[in-house]
């Protein structure tokens, strides 16, 4: 049986050929997208691993606030690919997050609020489980504030679940 890693790597090489083509996307272009999207500037940095190999993208990367400190970072080749990268170190400005456009993505909730939602406020949704973490985009149905519970629906599955605030646009939520 061969290793995780290389399991991956090989259904990797058969949903996207590029991937195996060695013409990667480099990091810090991955990196530079995101920290652009927030309008942070040099302020910010964006946690993208070094080791990451996403295929080449044939056109420029694409990126798009998702909350005052997420960002999905988007390839629109075919098959294409998405990540949600998250941004350190800055708090943008207010104003400076793009609104909503095409695609599903939601305005960002008022920054200069603070860690507070409001209903209708779109979340990244964090569970973590052994090491693992995963990322969902989502919305706020109700209020609340930094440490509090919250009922939020999972965008991907429509699920309503709850979780905590842990941050600006941050929900954590329990498997």
């Amino acid at each position: 049986m061969l290793p995780r890693h290389y399991a991956v790597a090989a259904l990797l090489c058969l949903a996207v050929p590029s991937a195996c083509a060695g013409s990667f996307q480099t990091p810090a272009s991955i990196r530079e997208a995101a920290v652009a999207a927030l309008g942070v500037g040099s302020a910010g940095d964006a946690a993208v691993d070094s080791q990451l190999r996403m295929p080449q993208c044939g056109q420029p990367l694409r990126a798009v606030a998702t909350s005052p400190r997420i960002v999905r970072v988007h390839c629109d080749d075919a098959p294409g690919w998405q990540l949600y990268v998250p941004v350190r170190g800055a708090t943008p400005q207010r104003g400076t997050m793009p609104q909503t456009g095409q695609g599903g993505d939601a305005a960002p909730g008022d920054a200069a609020a603070g860690a507070s939602l409001q209903r209708g406020d779109p979340v990244v949704l964090v569970s973590r489980a052994g090491g693992v973490e995963v990322r969902m985009s989502g919305r706020a149905l109700g209020p609340a504030r930094e440490g509090g519970s919250v009922t939020v629906e999972n965008l991907g599955s429509h699920r309503i679940i709850r979780g905590r605030l842990v941050g600006a646009g941050l929900v954590e939520v329990a498997l």
